[in-house]
């Protein structure tokens, strides 16, 4: 049986807990769906005013994201008026119509439109830019914006909605003027699920960005990342809880790790590789150039980049190369329930234990008690009464692949414990640290999520 991978996947939602949150979202809404306007359509409409004579076009639409609502309010219209660019807010705006736009009154403010903080361009900063669908785990880029008029306290309000993704949609928007005011909503995911990353969105607080992300796996974190331009990884990154953001790295094809750590500024590349674990912190050092590696081992704890620099004296394909050095390691006389009680205060490291390796007084092994037997003793044995008398499963630090796989076959263990000459042990393999080291490429340690 394969080893279970080292990350703890993070609680997705139930099922019908995601399924009555989407039936609440607004274009689940039949009433929204009928009224929705696209942006690219209405991107160059005329304006009229209040006796129906036209004073110029919209030239973009202006939405303010303060992170807490899921679908940002149009606050305003840019104007396009000869030679000028004009903000009529939304309370000077009588109707928004597919194909034009009527104010609701004569008097309007010519002074140059310019951006207030948390205020949004639709058509510059999000059409066309990366996004993130935080539902289907992918990046995108919206080939059009739907807004909606939604029930507000004092009467309607524009909100934007949804995100249209299809091919026939940017085909619409190159098409004929009369083509682009009208919706094709065959692929629109619903702008609830979506997060802006990069660009120049960069200044807009992401809405309980936490919470949703922390439902993705690492590998799927890990395709966002690669996915994502420099900029966008780099915010996408900086959203994440450190240890999410080092098993996302752990789980990242190498070219694409290594292009991240060196565009990220040193200090947080070095934070992130200290975070991994020591075997796949050591496979990120091994692919950056000599000088970069260097850097970013003196901007660690000297300690753990003494760790770090020792491994990497051994061969890629030895098994002090690939190995893990976190071990939970016992005393001879110790009782199990001692023992029970350290793996209790240490849960974040359980995806790493596969046993308990018990030492003599002076740190040799003298074998290696694999968790079940823990979980049948009672708590008043000692560690020396459940070594097997197989003897340890253990290899040298200088072992190739090949023997290690062939002493995991011999032993049916899911794991091997690696010791010095002096037989001290010093890390240990798991099975898919094997299978990560016999492939040719990394294997990424995908899982589906639950679907919602």
């Amino acid at each position: 049986m394969l080893q279970r991978p080292r990350f703890i996947a993070n609680p997705v939602r139930p099922i019908h807990t995601a399924r009555r949150q989407r039936r609440k979202r607004l274009l689940a809404v039949r009433s929204v769906r009928d009224s929705l306007i696209s942006l690219a359509g209405l991107v160059g409409s005329p304006v009229c005013n209040p006796a129906g004579d036209p004073l110029g076009r919209v030239s973009d639409v202006v939405a303010r994201w303060d992170g807490d609502e899921a679908y940002p309010a149009v606050t305003g219209l840019v104007l396009r008026i000869g030679g000028r660019r004009a903000f009529a807010p939304m309370d000077q705006v009588a109707s928004v119509s597919r194909s034009m736009v009527s104010l609701g009154s004569a008097r309007l403010n010519l002074l140059e439109f310019a951006r207030r903080e948390g205020e949004v361009l639709l058509a510059r900063d999000v059409l066309d830019h990366q996004l993130v669908d935080l539902d289907g785990v992918k990046v995108i880029r919206p080939a059009d914006l739907y807004l909606a008029p939604t029930p507000g306290p004092s009467g309607p309000v524009l909100r934007l909605v949804g995100v249209d993704v299809s091919a026939q949609t940017l085909v619409r928007r190159l098409g004929p003027k009369r083509w682009r005011g009208v919706p094709t909503p065959d692929k629109v995911i619903d702008w609830a699920t979506i997060r802006p990353f990069g660009g120049e969105v960069r200044h807009v607080p992401l809405r309980a960005s936490q919470n949703e992300l922390r439902r993705l796996r690492p590998g799927e974190l890990a395709d966002l990342l690669e996915d994502l331009g420099r900029d966008a990884r780099q915010e996408l990154l900086a959203s994440l809880e450190p240890e999410q953001a080092a098993d996302a790295l752990e789980e990242m094809d190498p070219e694409e790790l290594e292009a991240l750590l060196r565009e990220t500024p040193p200090e947080e590349a070095a934070a992130l590789v200290a975070r991994m674990e020591p075997d796949e912190a050591v496979d990120a050092l091994r692919d950056l150039e000599e000088a970069a590696r260097s850097e970013l081992l003196e901007r660690m704890n000297p300690e753990q980049a003494e760790e770090l620099t020792d491994l990497l004296e051994y061969e890629e394909d030895q098994a002090g190369g690939f190995m893990t050095t976190k071990l939970v390691s016992a005393a001879a006389d110790e009782t199990v329930r001692s023992v029970r009680r350290r793996l209790r205060r240490d849960k974040e490291r359980s995806g790493d234990v596969d046993g308990i390796v018990v030492i003599d007084a002076e740190g040799r092994m003298l074998g290696d008690v694999p968790l079940y037997q823990m979980a049948i003793a009672t708590n008043d044995s000692l560690m020396n009464d459940l070594l097997s008398e197989e003897g340890s499963v253990a290899v040298p630090a200088d072992a190739g692949i090949t023997e290690v796989a062939e002493r995991l076959v011999e032993t049916r263990h899911t794991s091997v414990v690696v010791v010095d000459e002096d037989g001290r042990p010093l890390g240990r393999i798991l099975a898919d640290d094997l299978i990560d080291a016999l492939l040719p490429e990394r294997a990424r340690r995908h899982f589906p999520r639950f679907l919602s």
